[in-house]
């Protein structure tokens, strides 16, 4: 039976309405429309407060018009319509270039709706042709005034929702679409089981969307909120309950630990102890390895917690027990390095057939998408004959071409840049399903992990080392005291003799890279119409490698060993220049994020990060764990020009003041949005959590998953339609934006 939330919204509202929609909000059908959720509520007659609009930002405000005038241009024909609003403490001025006639509607007194975007002209905020709709209580009075009324009313009533919008689409527009569905809108189907909604008094579905739409109270819209951020997180816990259920049917070959093979001459021969937490996590995978259904395991852990010898000796451990290891990294920077790093710390044990190898030795391979046609003939024969016991790579491990004689396990780092899809392409190589390791050195709070990660287990290492040091973290305020800029290339000097090496990274690369200068949406008309004594206000372009690097090479670092490492450099290069910075022969590496992640240099002990406030707080948090990861100290300056007191700066600040990543993880997901912290970029799919946020509704979650685990339980879900239909959706169309990070 088809679902009125399946429409296209152009049988409801017209094509012109529609295609306005889907253009600028990406809404196509009616379910869309509805899950477009109000941002918030304006109170009838509340004004809205101007101090609080920033520059660049959309708005929609309600306000009285205080005066109207009317003046010619400068050096030009035409004229400019500038209204000056009011909120009863300040004043934003609207300017409307040859339009004289809408000051019949817009007459000092009146009370509307304004929408557009925030542009600073001479210090003094203004919308430039804006959208808006007035509003007048007069009208209610008159004879014939039923039209009105319900125009007054639409727009004007107890709550007025909100809702993100564009130039063109603007808040009350959307309004008009969302009631005029509404009005059509019969019974639909609901996703939540009867049962559910009657144990905790959730309203029907139908009742809830009227409610958060056109709310009669705050205490409506807030209860409406609730049951639908329930039926969110509950759609995904099932989606999840069913993962794990699915996992703990199939059958894995076990890969108990042996003694007397590789990983016991691995113990013997490691430098160092295994920290408490290594054990810890260590246990928790021997024991899943032994197991006869596939380990599905994340491993999280703290910048320099050691998870690559927790991962490799799992690794051993399989390769032992007759198996070979699949280890498939993100980028070839990052494949190279594992390869590097892996090598070297197996030292003989890697050097199965080769003169010096242990009796014992296994071989690992290289596959990445620069490979030679010869290197890729000699990678794919030795996974194909089991001769490679680990195989490193980035994609290119999922060709089709790439084949196993017995994959016992596979280890995906940094986890979260991959799909799900990708994930099983590889996991299907084996010929029984493999074990699964996935690592991640982002902190994640329990509540996200409980919602990202719901079908694996979480290890966690939070504990540093023996002998690691701790990392200091400062702002440098380049506009405030330029002369603590000028300083950090001295300290990087001073760090280089005393033999030691330091990074300096940048947002961008430079060069011919295609980047948009524009700063705000505006119609060309706008732009053009603006009067000669309007200067456009620019926003500093962040500062790329290709243009400072040569500045610092001929100035302040000229007497050190420079190399530049970026994305758009062949692999080959690459790879060169992160071996002779591993190696000695460079001092000072100056990059963009391709050292993010698996960069593991102990002689590098200081980092300098220009224009930090271009990167997100986890981004930082990895990046300055490039550092210190020897037994020196490490310091990290994050160099901006945001002034304090600013959002950017706060969060520069936040980073500054923790090594704490849980704590900084919190922070992270506190100031961006949900989507960008839960969505996935290869996607490109608009998230589905729209009102569920994972720290504020841990309660909510743990109240959900309960739930869902129970009807998955007592194998409930198909004799639930709406609900089978909104798992099927979740995990066919969208492959879902958090499950695209598990």
């Amino acid at each position: 039976m088809s679902d009125q939330l399946d429409e296209r919204l152009v049988k409801v509202l017209g094509d012109r309405t529609a295609k306005a929609l889907e253009k600028g909000l990406g809404l196509r059908t009616v379910g869309d429309l509805m899950r477009h959720y109000p941002r918030r509520y304006a109170e009838r007659g509340e004004l809205t407060n101007f101090a609080s609009l920033n520059e660049g930002e959309l708005v929609t405000v309600v306000a009285d018009v205080a005066k109207v005038a009317v003046r010619p241009l400068r050096n030009r024909r035409g004229s400019m319509l500038e209204v000056v609003l009011t909120d009863g403490t300040g004043f934003l001025s609207l300017t409307f270039f040859n339009q004289a006639w809408r000051e019949r509607d817009l007459s000092p007194g009146r009370r509307g709706f304004f929408a557009g975007r925030v542009t600073l002209f001479r210090g003094k905020r203004q919308l430039t042709h804006p959208d808006y709709e007035m509003l007048d209580a007069s009208i209610l009075e008159a004879e014939d005034a039923t039209a009105e009324r319900e125009r007054v009313a639409q727009f004007a009533g107890a709550l007025l929702p909100v809702y993100s919008a564009t130039a063109k689409l603007p808040s009350w527009r959307v309004a008009q679409c969302v009631r005029t569905v509404l009005d059509n809108l019969d019974e639909v189907s609901d996703p939540l089981p009867p049962a559910i909604i009657e144990k905790h008094g959730y309203p029907s579905l139908l009742d809830a969307l009227h409610a958060i739409h056109l709310p009669n109270t705050l205490g409506d819209a807030k209860h409406a909120r609730e049951r639908l951020a329930f039926e969110e997180a509950f759609t995904l816990q099932v989606v999840l309950a069913q993962r794990r259920s699915k996992l703990r049917s199939l059958v894995a070959i076990p890969r108990s630990v042996r003694g007397g093979g590789l990983l016991a001459a691995f113990d013997a021969k490691l430098p160092f102890k295994l920290t408490n937490g290594q054990k810890e996590v260590t246990s928790e995978i021997e024991s899943d390895l032994s197991a006869s259904h596939p380990m599905h395991r994340l491993l999280q852990g703290e910048v320099g917690s050691g998870k690559t010898v927790v991962a490799l000796r799992a690794m051993l451990a399989v390769i032992d027990a007759g198996g070979q290891c699949a280890l498939l990294a993100p980028t070839e920077v990052l494949a190279q390095q594992h390869f590097r790093s892996i090598t070297s710390m197996l030292g003989d044990l890697a050097m199965k057939g080769m003169m010096g190898g242990a009796p014992n030795a296994t071989k690992v391979v290289l596959l990445t998408g620069s490979a030679n046609a010869g290197q890729r003939r000699s990678a794919l024969l030795d996974f194909q004959s089991g001769e490679a016991g680990i195989a490193i790579g980035t994609h290119a491990l999922l060709g089709d071409q790439v084949e196993f004689a017995d994959l016992g396990l596979v280890v995906i780092d940094e986890q979260h840049r991959f799909g799900v899809e990708q994930r099983d392409v590889l996991r299907a190589k084996g010929s029984a399903p493999p074990h699964l390791l996935v690592m991640t050195a982002t902190p994640i709070p329990r509540t996200v992990a409980m919602t990202i990660f719901g079908d694996l287990d979480v290890s966690t290492l939070s504990e540093l080392p023996h002998g690691r040091e701790a990392i200091e973290t400062h702002v440098v305020a380049a506009l405030e005291k330029p002369a603590f800029v000028t300083r950090a290339w001295q300290r990087i000097v001073e760090e280089v003799k005393e033999g030691r090496q330091a990074y300096i990274v940048a947002p961008r690369i430079g060069g011919e890279e295609s980047e948009s200068d524009e700063l705000f949406e505006a119609s060309a008309d706008d732009l053009a119409d603006q009067i000669d004594d309007a200067p456009q206000e620019e926003r500093k372009k962040a500062k790329a490698i290709l243009e400072i690097a040569p500045e610092l090479i001929s100035g302040p670092l000229s007497t050190v060993r420079v190399g530049v490492l970026h994305g758009r450099l062949p692999s080959d290069r690459k790879d060169q220049i992160m071996r002779d910075f591993t190696e000695g022969l460079l001092d000072v590496l100056i990059a963009t994020t391709v050292i993010e992640v698996g960069v593991d240099v102990p002689n590098a002990t200081m980092m300098v990060i220009v224009d930090a406030e271009y990167f997100g707080v986890s981004q930082l948090h990895q990046l300055r764990g490039r550092v210190g990861r020897g037994i020196h100290a490490g310091l990290c300056l994050l160099v901006t020009d945001c002034d304090e007191g600013t959002s950017s700066r706060q969060r520069l600040e936040a980073v500054a003041a923790t090594m704490d990543g849980f704590e900084l993880s919190r922070v992270d997901l506190e100031q961006r949005s949900e989507g960008d912290v839960l969505g996935s970029a290869q996607s490109g799919s608009r998230s589905q959590l729209r009102l569920l946020r994972v720290l504020r509704d841990e309660k909510l979650i743990e109240l959900a998953k309960d739930e869902a685990v129970q009807i998955v339980e007592a194998d409930e879900v198909e004799g639930h339609p709406a609900l089978a239909r909104a798992i099927a959706e979740l995990s066919a169309k969208e492959r879902s934006d958090y499950l695209e990070k598990g």
